[in-house]
């Protein structure tokens, strides 16, 4: 008897290895990041943890890590096709966005759907301002204190944003159990490939005629 996850005849691969490490090595970084801003600007938890140094530096430096892994993750072929799959907004992904019943199949998705793609380019976009507003408070002498004073500002704004959207992501995920092992795996059921990304599906796995 076969694990579930382990892949069959009837699975299509969604993602390649680089990919899935590129994902991990991510949300890694991204919980760091969150999980110790949490306890930076909670003062209860602050005392709780206590080491107020270390955990700043661990944020400092699981924050500048984090645009990492996408940067090397362009090594490879698979992942740099699907940025480009993300960054292309088709007539049918506002069609999806409009739709009231876009899960029931009747648009053809491809790879990624209209959120997904949106989800993607705010969290590169919060990565970058993230990085950039954290280097000015970081580094004092990078700017005058107006600068570090309006980066603080944006720079807390931002995170809480950008958290915000990572739980959003957390709570689709755990209602998609094949998407979740798309991710882990690589592999997915046709029939949830058809039923989800239709036209992703045709491209990898023609339809009979």
């Amino acid at each position: 008897m076969s694990r579930p996850d382990t892949p069959t005849s009837r699975d299509l691969h969604r993602f390649a290895r680089a990919e899935r490490i590129v994902h991990r090595t991510t949300a890694v970084l991204m919980t760091v990041c969150i999980a110790t801003a949490a306890i930076l600007y909670n003062g209860q938890l602050a005392v709780w943890f206590g080491h107020r140094r270390i955990i700043e530096l661990i944020h400092v430096y699981a924050g500048f890590a984090l645009p990492l892994p996408m940067l090397l993750g362009a090594a490879s072929v698979a992942y740099r096709a699907d940025l480009r799959r993300l960054n292309r907004f088709t007539p049918a992904d506002w069609r999806w966005l409009r739709s009231r019943t876009r899960r029931d199949g009747t648009i053809r998705v491809a790879k990624f759907n209209a959120g997904q793609k949106i989800n993607a380019a705010l969290s590169a976009g919060a990565i970058l301002v993230l990085l950039g507003t954290g280097l000015l408070m970081y580094f004092p002498d990078l700017a005058r204190l107006t600068w570090r004073t309006g980066a603080t500002f944006v720079h807390d704004w931002f995170a809480l944003a950008l958290g915000l959207l990572v739980l959003g992501h957390v709570f689709f995920a755990l209602s998609d159990h094949e998407a979740r092992r798309g991710m882990r795996t690589g592999w997915v059921s046709s029939a949830w490939a058809r039923r989800e990304h239709a036209a992703w599906a045709d491209e990898v796995e023609p339809p009979l005629v």
